[in-house]
């Protein structure tokens, strides 16, 4: 249901002691939209994400997911709506004393109760898709950063979330295994899935995104399609932020 509200933010603020790193910001991501957060460093994307799940409490304001302002909600309903939402951050997180497999099927056999032979076949279809089947009995310190954040996006989806965050999820990563995460994140894309993304990757802003979010100084300063934020910015600092990434403003 293309038109369906998953997430809803308003007047988010978010201090830090004195410092406001989130001022007014609100925003709605629809159900299948993929939402891109760009702009300068210390701008405030990863708070701003990680506020949609709470891993950040908001100083004021709203964040409603699927109708529920997560804001007031009990611990144990905050947990119920984090499991719908999948998280995926810069470093990987994962456990280095599991496999690769058993890594996978840890929350979904400790958190929805599924069995373990669930689990594991689970687990062996979701390394499939993002290329890392014969990597199942591996540990994480025998993967390169690319593979351990495809693996940790596989995590992710085991628990069968309807929303995608990422937080910067390839500027931990060499350049040459940036694509093969990104792939993984296209194709997720055109399966439909709800992400929001924050991202230095401009090529995949402007391919993927249905919108792209201009933050700078803790406010979304611009919000449009691909093509018009990076042909044709309005807002004077994302003009000079683009203008110095890619060079076409």
């Amino acid at each position: 249901m293309q038109d369906k509200k998953v997430i809803e933010v308003n007047h988010l603020s978010k201090k830090f002691g004195e410092t406001d790193v989130l001022k007014d910001i609100n925003g709605t991501v629809k159900s299948g939209q993929v939402i891109c957060v760009i702009g300068p460093s210390g701008a405030g994307k990863s708070t701003f994400l990680r506020c949609l799940n709470l891993l950040e409490k908001p100083t004021s304001g709203e964040v409603k997911f699927d109708g529920t302002d997560l804001t007031h909600v009990s611990s144990k309903q905050l947990l119920d709506l984090r499991e719908r939402m999948g998280m995926v951050f810069q470093s990987f997180n994962l456990f280095p004393n599991m496999t690769v497999l058993k890594n996978l099927m840890l929350a979904p056999i400790r958190v929805k109760h599924m069995s373990e032979a669930e689990a594991e076949k689970t687990a062996i279809a979701l390394l499939d898709r993002v290329g890392l089947k014969e990597k199942a009995n591996a540990y994480p310190s025998s993967l390169s950063g690319g593979q351990q954040q495809r693996v940790a996006i596989a995590r992710a989806l085991a628990m069968n979330p309807e929303v995608m965050l990422f937080d910067e999820p390839t500027s931990a990563l060499d350049p040459e295994m940036v694509g093969e995460v990104l792939e993984v994140m296209q194709e997720l894309a055109n399966e439909g899935m709800t992400m929001v993304v924050v991202t230095h990757e401009m090529g995949f802003a402007k391919s993927v995104a249905d919108e792209v979010w201009f933050m700078a100084d803790g406010y979304i300063l611009e919000r449009s399609s691909p093509d018009d934020m990076f042909e044709h910015p309005k807002n004077d600092r994302a003009k000079d932020f683009i203008g110095k990434i890619i060079g076409s403003v």
